[in-house]
């Protein structure tokens, strides 16, 4: 189970996060609760489309308000409430806390460097601000501690990249360029959003020895989030699988991959093609598709795509509960030992 919220550093608790449009409400993730504490790798897996990245947004508060509404839901980072109720209504977020902690305390890496960079400005003015705005440095102490992190992420003639515009960088400069960009601050919580999406399989390597060497040097809790169950098998302490906007498993990294217990994790797993496998052997796939969001089925969402599937999944809603170890799983089957 969970620990208290005193002993963590980012407490989310049954958040839900809608879109309303054309008379449709889309409900994109629905009361995911996670905890990470400091110096911890959490990785968020799930196919596309299952809210990881939308959950991220909302801890950063960067969801767009409206289309997006959040019904319910708590984000308490440090002790200090970030989403809550405050009197009559659905939660909100407390501008006043996200200014002080958000680029400060903590940081985002996004999917897509090329777009998340301001092609208006150069690298150094991006890089600079943020220590200017936070911490109330000089311009020529913010420039040199900007060259001290592009020298710590490994970019060459650190100099020359700080008078550069992004396109002038490559896709694995721009993305050390962001990561650079999140711990200028030295910020308590890093929240990577797929850091090697589109970059060939070498700079992903780079890249991930870069923040797996960077978050042990400063202590940083790190939630990635990403699809590749590779990443997550080499990067993370504990990890969370996401379907259809809610967590249906989570537990210690090891103990996952060694015996999956949700059936979607199990497929997703399966899926991954393994180098001790037979080469004659077909790779498995998860048969149908993720539901749509604006139509929810009542019952389990995976139960359309679930060998497992009985009565009672097609109607009720299964609990996360405890079901090895440390782990937890949301799962009729699981948790009462059949689903009939």
């Amino acid at each position: 189970m969970l620990r208290e919220q005193t002993e963590s550093l980012l407490h989310v608790d049954d958040l839900a996060v809608h879109f309303q449009g054309d008379g449709e409400e889309v409900r994109a993730v629905s009361g995911v609760s996670l905890e990470l504490h400091r110096g911890e790798t959490l990785g968020l897996v799930g196919e596309s489309g299952s809210g990881k990245s939308l959950t991220s947004l909302a801890i950063m508060g960067l969801l767009p308000t409206p289309p997006a509404r959040l019904p319910r839901g708590r984000i308490v980072f440090d002790g200090q409430e970030i989403l809550g109720r405050y009197g009559a209504g659905p939660p909100r977020f407390d501008k006043r806390v996200l200014r002080d902690v958000r680029g400060k305390r903590m940081a985002m890496i996004f999917q897509d460097p090329m777009s998340s960079l301001n092609p208006y400005l150069r690298i150094q003015r991006q890089l600079t601000e943020v220590v200017e705005v936070h911490q109330g440095v000089s311009p020529t102490q913010a420039r040199h501690r900007a060259l001290e992190m592009l020298e710590r992420v490994g970019i060459p003639e650190p100099g020359r990249r700080l008078r550069a515009y992004p396109h002038e960088l490559s896709g694995g400069m721009r993305q050390r360029v962001m990561i650079a960009m999140a711990l200028m601050c030295q910020p308590d919580l890093l929240i990577a959003d797929e850091p090697t999406t589109a970059l060939d399989v070498t700079v992903q390597a780079q890249i991930l020895d870069l923040m797996r060497e960077l978050t042990a040097e400063q202590g940083v809790a790190l939630l990635l989030i990403t699809h590749d169950l590779g990443v997550v098998a080499g990067m993370a302490d504990r990890v969370a699988v996401m379907y259809a906007g809610r967590i249906v498993e989570e537990g210690p990294c090891g103990s996952l991959f060694a015996a999956p217990q949700h059936p979607y994790t199990r497929g997703l797993l399966r899926s991954v093609p393994r180098m001790d496998a037979e080469r004659t052997e077909p790779l498995s796939t998860i048969a149908g598709l993720p539901p749509d969001p604006r139509a929810l089925p009542p019952g389990c969402p995976f139960e359309p795509r679930c060998d497992l599937a009985g009565p009672r999944c097609a109607s009720g809603l299964p609990d996360i509960s405890q079901v090895h170890g440390a782990g937890q799983a949301r799962c009729f089957a699981l948790t009462e030992g059949g689903t009939g």
